[in-house]
């Protein structure tokens, strides 16, 4: 099929999906990155894995987990980012507080599983113990130690902890600015999917072969979804994506769905994917005789007419939140695909010690409702033994890098292709990314990076 040439793209407007869009669908104005080429060493260079750590894990706001996860006083969850592990309790109904995973003694890990209930925190090397506010309970026979060093503060190293937009947050900064600042605008839409009511059905850890940014760029365009998962073409618009940039390298795409790829010759008759997302909102597509655009409009109305039967409150969305893809992107290293039934959290996160290496950790957070004749929507893709009633908080499963990690089709091709272009990007003929507009998260991306490196 012929494409719209380069002379139709408007760089001061974007991609054209919503040029006239009002609140939530508003375009944000154009913003120019440049067209620098960056030193490739930065995806497989210990020296900038370094920087990084000095300069961005350790300065900015980093999502934990969904509040739900520690909802309960003694509800706790281990966090792992780089060689730190940050332990995260709620010591009482109104407050969380987070701590170095580390005793004050001699440096016993003080908790090693991933989430769970304690009513204290104690070391399971000298039964030092600790309250929920991380203060010093007791010192196994204190009468050894000389007064001089009991002196010393023996309470918890706390790390700065808040709540925002249903997910708890921390930065080991002490003096980081509250963290709604941090994400600007992208904190209203977040509160809009009203993820505190949400629960984790689903959770996935798996180790990739790559560097944690050559993961997530992944993540920041369509441009590949032709080439890599030619599956999606009847089912999304991949070229008139609409991407919006904020302060502090925060962003977002709005990818419509069920609205095929303009790169797919039919455009107009029901195909299987559209049957298929026709059928999960109880609509048989033999008996529907529109095209895909009327389909699109009569599954936004049937959304509507379910959220009034289950009283989901679906009056505060748009025609497109109920059925495209609003994906946020938060530096450093998160994107949050929203959508009203639930929301799709990816962390990327780095390896300890090896910058070709890093954690691909996946959540779905699902708003559970209660009631017989609601179903799970086919296409969030949760095993069919999955307990979606969200009493239970899943186990995480983890893939090691030498398995494939069961997250679906897409992501599973993406797994495949990633450490292809980890290697290709260490070659001596290759000079840095040739980034297009329609990778303009990925290069605001690098430029907040590079501005994080510089400004410490």
């Amino acid at each position: 099929m012929k494409m719209k040439n380069r002379a139709e793209f408007n760089f001061k407007k974007g991609w054209k999906n919503n040029p006239e869009g009002k609140g939530v669908e508003a375009k944000e104005p154009f913003k120019d990155f440049g067209t620098e080429r960056f030193n490739p060493e930065r995806y497989y260079s210990n020296e900038f894995m370094k920087l990084e750590w000095d300069n961005v894990w350790t300065k900015k706001w980093l999502l934990v987990c969904n509040v739900n996860d520690v909802s309960n006083v003694g509800d706790f969850y281990n966090f792992k980012i780089g060689k730190e592990s940050i332990i995260v309790v709620r010591s009482s109904e109104k407050n969380i507080n987070a701590f170095y995973n580390v005793c004050p003694h001699r440096g016993n890990r003080l908790i090693n599983e991933d989430f769970g209930f304690i009513e204290k925190i104690g070391c399971s090397f000298h039964s030092w113990v600790f309250d929920l506010n991380g203060e010093n309970e007791q010192v196994l026979d204190k009468e050894t130690f000389r007064k001089e060093v009991l002196e010393n503060d023996l309470n918890l190293s706390k790390v700065k902890c808040e709540i925002e937009c249903g997910f708890v947050w921390i930065t080991m900064n002490d003096k980081a600015r509250p963290v709604r600042d941090y994400l600007g605008p992208v904190a209203d839409y977040l509160d809009n999917y009203k993820i505190n009511e949400m629960k984790v059905v689903r959770h996935v850890n798996s180790l990739w072969k790559a560097n944690w940014k050559t993961g997530l760029e992944a993540f920041y365009e369509t441009y590949h979804l032709s080439t890599v998962h030619p599956e999606t073409q009847t089912m999304m618009e991949d070229y008139h994506v609409q991407i919006d940039n904020w302060d502090n390298g925060m962003n977002r795409m709005i990818v419509p769905f069920i609205i095929p790829s303009i790169r797919y010759k039919d455009r107009s008759t029901i195909n299987e994917s559209t049957s298929f997302l026709l059928g999960d909102v109880g609509i048989s597509s033999e008996e529907f005789n529109g095209n895909i655009q009327e389909a699109k409009k009569l599954i936004q109305n049937k959304k509507r007419e379910i959220s009034k039967k289950f009283n989901l409150g679906y009056e505060r969305y748009t025609d497109a939140e109920l059925t495209d893809s609003f994906d946020y992107g938060i530096f450093p290293n998160i994107q949050i695909g929203c959508h009203p039934e639930g929301v799709f959290l990816f962390k990327f996160l780095p390896h300890p010690t090896d910058p070709e290496k890093f954690y691909l950790d996946t959540t779905i957070n699902y708003r559970v409702v209660e009631g017989e004749e609601y179903s799970v929507p086919a296409w969030m893709g949760l095993p069919e033994d999955t307990d979606k009633s969200g009493k239970t908080r899943p186990e995480i499963v983890y893939y090691d890098e030498n398995e494939k990690p069961d997250l679906g089709l897409i992501l599973e091709q993406d797994s495949e292709l990633i450490p292809y272009v980890q290697s290709g990007v260490r070659s001596r003929g290759f000079r840095g990314a040739l980034w297009s507009e329609q990778e303009l998260r990925i290069r605001h991306f690098h430029y907040e990076l590079n501005n994080s490196i510089k400004s410490n």
